[in-house]
């Protein structure tokens, strides 16, 4: 294709063209890769040239009829009104700054921290790879993930009768006549029957959904909330989602209407809180839990943070409640509940509950799982215009089936127009992943006493809770072993959130790295024992103490190992810096 530059015009101006080629000219153009159009009265330019030249306007002058060969200066007239349509060039061109980067980027972002996967966790992955491209390279054969509750990373088994559930909805083939007798051999009854009657309500997992989640799926969370808690639930007051985390997102995304707009967190924290609030440009309104008495939570902690947060002028709307807590692993009692939502009703907050880890209750005699719907709703009429969001997830428990992502929210007590308006922002992403969603069916609707695979299901699921209840205490009993250390037990969750005294010359140098003590420590343990755990300064802790977060899901086989490794560097990290 060609390029046409106009030759003449009665407000003609001249362009100058630097000729790159070294090839001979004839004398019919002033560049071998010029030719003459009669016809345009214009020069013309082969297309796979361009780049040989680049032009500017200059006076009017007349062409020259040839040029020498080489890189030259010639002349081409130009009209002032048609310049061509195309810049060539071989000097490189201007560097056009980006339209995006830090400076320009929305500040929203660039304010929120997610420290469960910050810099400690992008190292691990380094060293992980580093480990798989020169195995023996490092002090440790691999990397143990301590900084995230995602049992099946570690190992942990997924359950047999949700597996065969979602491979059969997967691959309905195996459903077909034909297959049948087949598939009855490799997967059990029940299992057959569930898969069938997911897929008779969903067509397909590749098809979109309800925006609020499967219909079907929802009524069983209904089905499973009256049966925990003796009290009815609507299954369109239920949204399912894409994991808790979306769930929360989403429900103080319509809280904080403006930047005064401020939600209650606890301290220590799961940082989804914190980052999220920062996201809405929101303010965080802490309030400490007492490490002293378990990380209680006591009332008069609450009443003096919302003054705190009113004195500052900040609107507080929400309280949010992790229960059981992360990182701390406490559970609170009923009566501490009932306490709690005693102080919503009582200054207007929506309660934020967090029971995601309901099902993770390691002293189920002194401290059972209680929801904040059930303890709601037992106190009566009175406080039926408490406005309660809890939240739930198939990522915890002994599913630990994280990379699902299934979860749900109810609402309680919250205005129809606005679940009208969750609903609209649930719509924008269409619908959560309908393999998660149906997840969240098999977790509030698994095999009952009586059904085929009930069994295997009950040995799976309580084998996996008594192991967790061993590993804490293993765990728990190396740290309080350790010089300068000292850890509540896990009374629930998955986590241990030790306190550790750090040597000032420890601190000192962890100044000059530019980071907090907490994170010198875990960093050195990571890079000498490829043992990745949190430190507490991601999760916000009390002015002046360190701490970090390790999960107890490592294998059991291997937790010895685990808390032998722990020990050493520990006892080599304080010599160092005594």
């Amino acid at each position: 294709m060609m390029m046409r530059w106009p030759a003449s015009s009665t407000r003609s101006r001249a362009v100058i063209v630097t000729q790159i080629s070294t090839s001979s000219t004839s004398s019919s153009s002033p560049n071998s890769s010029l030719s003459w159009s009669s016809s345009s009265s214009a020069w013309l330019v082969p297309r796979n040239q361009r780049g040989l030249f680049h032009y500017r306007a200059a006076a009017p002058t007349a062409l020259p009829s040839q040029v020498p060969s080489g890189p030259r200066l010639f002349l081409a007239t130009n009209s002032a009104n048609h310049m061509p349509q195309q810049h060539m060039s071989t000097a490189a061109a201007p560097k056009r700054s980006r339209t995006l980067t830090l400076e320009s980027m929305n500040k929203d972002i660039l304010r929120v921290e997610y420290a469960v996967r910050g810099e400690i966790a992008i190292r691990a992955d380094d060293l992980r790879k580093q480990l798989a491209e020169k195995p023996g390279s490092l002090p440790f054969k691999s990397i143990v993930n301590c900084n995230i509750g995602n049992p099946q990373q570690l190992r942990q088994k997924p359950i047999t009768f949700f597996r065969q559930v979602a491979a059969l909805v997967d691959y309905p083939d195996l459903l077909e006549e034909e297959n049948l007798a087949t598939t009855k051999k490799l997967f059990a009854g029940d299992a057959i029957a569930r898969a069938k009657s997911y897929l008779k309500a969903v067509g397909s997992t590749g098809a979109y959904s309800h925006s609020q989640g499967v219909p079907i799926v929802r009524q069983e969370v209904a089905k499973f909330i009256l049966d925990r808690d003796g009290f009815p639930s609507d299954p369109d007051n239920i949204f399912l989602t894409a994991g808790a985390s979306p769930g929360v997102q989403l429900c103080l995304q319509a809280i904080i209407a403006h930047q005064n707009v401020g939600v209650m967190i606890p301290i220590p924290q799961y940082p989804l809180y914190s980052a999220t609030v920062s996201f809405c440009n929101g303010k965080a309104v802490p309030y400490y839990l007492d490490e002293s008495s378990s990380w209680g939570l006591s009332v008069e902690e609450l009443r003096r943070s919302l003054k705190e947060g009113q004195t500052a002028g900040v609107e507080v709307r929400a309280l949010a409640v992790i229960n059981p807590g992360n990182p701390t692993g406490q559970c609170l009692s009923e009566k501490n509940m009932s306490e709690i939502i005693d102080f919503c009703h009582e200054n207007r907050l929506i309660l934020l509950a967090d029971e995601v880890y309901q099902t993770n209750v390691y002293e189920p005699n002194e401290l059972p799982f209680h929801s904040f719907k059930k303890v709601l709703k037992s106190k009566g009429s009175n406080f039926e215009d408490v406005e309660l969001i809890s939240f739930h997830s198939v990522s915890k428990g002994m599913v630990g089936e994280c990379g699902r992502r299934g979860g749900y929210f109810e609402c309680t007590g919250i205005d129809p127009k606005v679940k009208d308006q969750l609903y609209k922002m649930s719509s924008i992403s269409l619908c959560p992943p309908v393999q998660g969603q149906l997840m969240v069916g098999l977790m509030v609707n698994p095999p009952k006493q009586g059904d085929e695979s009930f069994p295997l299901y009950n040995k799976e699921m309580t084998g996996i809770y008594e192991s967790l209840r061993r590993r804490a205490v293993t765990l728990r009993n190396a740290l309080n072993k350790l010089e300068g250390v000292s850890c509540n037990p896990a009374q629930g969750a998955m986590y241990l959130f030790p306190t550790i005294t750090l040597p000032p010359k420890a601190v000192e140098a962890a100044k000059a790295a530019g980071k907090q003590p907490d994170e010198f420590y875990c960093l050195e343990l990571l890079n000498n024992t490829g043992v990745c755990v949190v430190p507490g300064s991601g999760f916000l802790q009390k002015e002046g103490t360190w701490h970090f977060r390790s999960t107890f899901l490592a294998p059991e086989d291997e937790m010895d190992e685990f808390a032998n490794s722990l020990t050493i560097f520990h006892k080599q990290f304080l010599d160092k810096y005594r």
